[in-house]
C-alpha cells in the first residue's frame, strides 16, 4: 500500500463516532517496556466507503525504517512553557457500549469534540481523568515513561466506582504509548520540562434520567508542560482551609473523578486572591486531621520520620505519593501513613507535597486561623530535596531504574 501521512488541512472538530471522521487506526503495540530505538509510527493509505462517501482510513503501523524527523522537537520556547495547554498534533479516541468492550483505539487530529447535550459526563459528572508525564532522555531521542500501569490501574478502580466501563491496562498503556509517540516533537528537550498525559473516561452516550450512560469514550491527549507552581521549585505558601471540605467519608474523595476538582475551585481562588498558592484541607468530620492539597498529597517530616495521611476513602491515591514513600524507604527513612493532626503540621521540621503535575514541592509556610509558620530557608529542606533527586533522576533516566518503573518509547 501506498504510505501517506495525515493531511494538515483535516477539520480540528470532531465527533465521537469513529464511522464519522477521519481517524488514525491502530494495530496493536509491543507491550514489552521497551520500543526498539529505529521504530516509528508510520500511516499506511487506504480507502473505504460510507454511505457512498470514500473515506481515507490511516493504519497506523510500527515501522523499523529511521525517520528525518525521530528527533524533530516543536520550534517553541521551551524556557518559558509554564503549565498550561499547548495543543499538539494528536490524541487518542476509544469507544464503548455498556457491555464494557472497548473497540479498536484510534488517532484523530487534536481538536475539538461534539457529544450530544445529554451526554453523562455533562449532566451526571459521569467522567474520569489520570494525569502523567513523559520525559525526553539526555540522548534527545529516547522518551521514558512513568508507571503507566499505575495509572491503568487508578482509572479502572475510579470506574467501577462511577459505575463506568474502563480500559483494560494494556490498552491504556497502548494508548498512551501511541499518543505520546504520535506527538513525540512535542517532548521537551531534556531538562526543559515534560509532555503531560492526560487520559480521560467520560460518559458520552445520551442519558436524560438518572442512571450510567449507555456509551463511553476514552480519550487521551498531551500538552508539553512546566513548572505547574509560578514559584517554580521554590516553596510554596499553603492556607489550611477548615469550612470548605474536598471530600466526605463515603464519597468520592479517594477516585480521580472530575467532580472532585470542580468542587475545590472555589477555596482555592479566595486562598489565590490572599496571595497563597492553594488550600490544604482538613477531614469534615473532626476538622483536624489533614487530608491534602487541592491537587496534591502532603507530607510532614519531624526528627527524620516522614508522615504522610492515610489512604482510606477521601483521600487520593497519588501514583507519586507511592512511589515517594517506596524511594523514602530504600533511602533508609521511616514512614508512617497515619492521621496526622494540624498541631503536628505546624510543628514539622519539613513540609511538602507530591503529585503528578508538582513532583515534589516544597512547602514554605502553612497558615492556620491567622497564624503563620514558615518552614526552612525558602528552598527545599534537607529529607525532600534528597527525595526529589532521586525521584526526578529515575523519572528522566538520569540514573539506573532499580524499581522497574520506568518504560522506555524512541
Amino acid at each position: 500500500m501506498e504510505r501517506t501521512t495525515i493531511s494538515p488541512s483535516l477539520s480540528h472538530n470532531h465527533l465521537l463516532c469513529p464511522s464519522r471522521a477521519l481517524t488514525t487506526r491502530l494495530h496493536s503495540f509491543s507491550t514489552t517496556r521497551n520500543i526498539s530505538p529505529s521504530s516509528s509510527i508510520k500511516l499506511k493509505h487506504s480507502s473505504s466507503s460510507n454511505g457512498g462517501t470514500s473515506l481515507a482510513r490511516c493504519n497506523a503501523v510500527l515501522s523499523n525504517s529511521n525517520s528525518s524527523s525521530s528527533t524533530e522537537v516543536a520550534d517553541i520556547d521551551w524556557d518559558n512553557i509554564g503549565f498550561g495547554l499547548k495543543p499538539t498534533d494528536y490524541m487518542y479516541v476509544m469507544k464503548c457500549n455498556l457491555d464494557g468492550e472497548f473497540s479498536n483505539g484510534e488517532l484523530q487530529r487534536f481538536g475539538n469534540i461534539e457529544v450530544s447535550p445529554s451526554a453523562g459526563v455533562l449532566n451526571y459528572g459521569q467522567g474520569l481523568f489520570e494525569g502523567m508525564k513523559a520525559y525526553r532522555k539526555q540522548d534527545g531521542k529516547n522518551i521514558l515513561l512513568f508507571r503507566p500501569e499505575e495509572n491503568a490501574t487508578r482509572m479502572r478502580n475510579g470506574a467501577e466506582r462511577m459505575c463506568m466501563p474502563a480500559p483494560t491496562i494494556d490498552q491504556f498503556v497502548q494508548a498512551v504509548k501511541a499518543t505520546v509517540l504520535a506527538n513525540k516533537r512535542w517532548v521537551p528537550p531534556a531538562g526543559k520540562g515534560s509532555l503531560y498525559i492526560r487520559p480521560l473516561l467520560m460518559g458520552t452516550g445520551a442519558v436524560l434520567g438518572l442512571a450510567p450512560a449507555p456509551e463511553y469514550t476514552f480519550l487521551v491527549y498531551v500538552s508539553p508542560v512546566g513548572n505547574y507552581f509560578k514559584e517554580g521549585v521554590a516553596p510554596i505558601n499553603l492556607i489550611v482551609e477548615s469550612e470548605f471540605h474536598r471530600a466526605t467519608p463515603g464519597g468520592t474523595g479517594g477516585v480521580k473523578t472530575i467532580g472532585n476538582y470542580a468542587a475545590v475551585l472555589k477555596a482555592q481562588s479566595i486562598a489565590k486572591s490572599k496571595g497563597y498558592s492553594d488550600v490544604l484541607y482538613l477531614d469534615c468530620v473532626y476538622k483536624r486531621y489533614l487530608e491534602e492539597v487541592s491537587s496534591c498529597n502532603i507530607f510532614i517530616v519531624k526528627d527524620n520520620v516522614i508522615s504522610t495521611p492515610e489512604i482510606k476513602g477521601t483521600i487520593l491515591p497519588g501514583i507519586t505519593r507511592k512511589s515517594i514513600i517506596d524511594v523514602a524507604l530504600t533511602q533508609g527513612f521511616k514512614v508512617e501513613e497515619r492521621n496526622v493532626t494540624v498541631d503536628e503540621l505546624l510543628e514539622a521540621d519539613e513540609v511538602f507535597c507530591t503529585g503528578t503535575a508538582v513532583v515534589v514541592s516544597p512547602v514554605g509556610s502553612i497558615t492556620h486561623k491567622g497564624k503563620r509558620v514558615s518552614y526552612g530557608e525558602g528552598s527545599f529542606g534537607p529529607v525532600s530535596e534528597k527525595l526529589y533527586t532521586v525521584l526526578t533522576s529515575l523519572q528522566m533516566g538520569l540514573s539506573e531504574d532499580n524499581m522497574n518503573w520506568t518504560v522506555n518509547l524512541s
